[in-house]
């Protein structure tokens, strides 16, 4: 398999996508003729996923490009890890993938920045990396993301509305996301660019592994320096950390000030619900999961993939990488139904069990 890989490149025709619809029947056609042109099916896609803190990967991200891949071609394996944030185990797991003699790797990585020699070992061997949701550094085949700088412009544009009026001159908090992702860079200057002439970022602070406890910590160290009075608002980088400091400005007395996420995590749409949070960026994770899917799997087959990847992107180590960046969407509570209950990401039932059913009904979902 992997000597069919090396010859992939970007000399797949119309003859590749043939070959390609035939081995895997996509697309809807082929139906019982998969084998007709003699070509191979099956081989083996490594998924390395970058930490299990955070609810999305092993509950979307996992289950929606293993059952892309098993669609598209049945007879390939999923060999899978998940690196619980320790870019030093992600190596080894990476390094063992190598070893196993996977035909393509999906990599999400821990830390972007230590991923130029492992990718470069996988081109040696005729294994092609596949970026997902991270720009992994190094010669990637190609990258799956959201346009992640327009998730801080979202950001940025949903703090100033809920400021309204209160906007100009407001105290912001900025509590980012981890500085070994590239994602959380992009954010961070999506959101300084809509907001930085209009409120004063009176404390800011990166927050490694995107710990929630970490966010806590640092919430309330802006509260103890700055007092609660020179805080209006709070950006904060995902759903997970916003529960860290919707707790330490709880916990502090402090209510009712603009506090915004990014993930349309379960919780943070619950928060929407009850108030405690204004809004979240939802990402469809199902299309970014299922077009990585399909990338992998005509990666696997020698097939041309440039009309899933009509966008283009520079990595410190690389330039013009074949990339889908998606377009994401801020959610406040008027939004649900129209985002993440219409996509069936969430259902009513979930965000409005138990507890949550009062609010809902208050808010006019259910």
């Amino acid at each position: 398999m992997r000597q069919k890989q090396r010859v992939l490149a970007a000399a797949a025709t119309s003859i590749a996508l043939t070959v390609a619809l035939a081995a895997c029947g996509e697309a809807g056609g082929g139906d019982d003729e998969e084998d007709e042109g003699g070509s191979e099916s099956g081989g083996t896609i490594g998924l390395l996923l970058p930490e299990d803190a955070t609810t999305r990967y092993e509950s979307f991200d996992r289950p929606y490009i293993e059952a892309k891949i098993a669609e598209l071609c049945p007879d390939c394996e999923v060999e899978y890890s998940n690196a619980s944030e320790d870019t030093n185990l992600q190596k080894q797991q990476f390094d063992a993938m190598l070893t196993q003699g996977v035909d393509v790797i999906i990599l999400d990585p821990v830390d972007a920045s230590a991923t130029s020699s492992w990718v470069e070992d996988a081109e040696a061997e005729g294994v092609p990396v596949v970026a997902y949701d991270r720009l992994a550094e190094g010669p990637i085949s190609a990258y799956v993301s959201y346009d992640n700088e327009r998730v801080g412009q979202l950001q940025g544009e949903a703090l100033l509305e809920a400021l309204g009026p209160e906007a100009e001159g407001a105290g912001v908090v900025m509590i980012n996301g981890s500085p070994t992702d590239p994602n959380a860079a992009l954010f961070k200057a999506g959101a300084h660019s809509v907001l930085h002439d209009t409120v004063d970022i009176v404390f800011e602070q990166d927050v490694p592994g995107w710990e929630a406890a970490l966010a806590n910590e640092e919430m309330t160290a802006a509260l103890d320096s700055l007092g609660e009075d020179a805080i209006d608002a709070v950006y904060v980088a995902n759903d997970g950390m916003a529960a860290g400091v919707i707790t330490a400005l709880s916990s502090a007395g402090v209510t009712g000030i603009p506090v915004g996420g990014q993930d349309a995590e379960l919780a943070g749409l619950q928060r929407l619900v009850t108030g405690e949070q204004t809004f979240t960026i939802y990402k469809g994770l199902r299309v970014e999961a299922e077009t990585t899917a399909e990338i992998a799997v005509r990666l696997l087959n020698g097939e041309d993939f440039a009309d899933l990847t009509p966008d283009s992107v520079d990595s410190p180590t690389d330039q013009g990488v074949p990339s889908a960046l998606l377009e994401p969407v801020a959610v406040t509570v008027d939004d649900i139904e129209d985002t993440v209950i219409a996509d069936e990401f969430y259902t009513i039932e979930d965000i409005c069990a138990g507890d949550y059913a009062q609010a809902c009904e208050e808010a006019g979902l259910g």
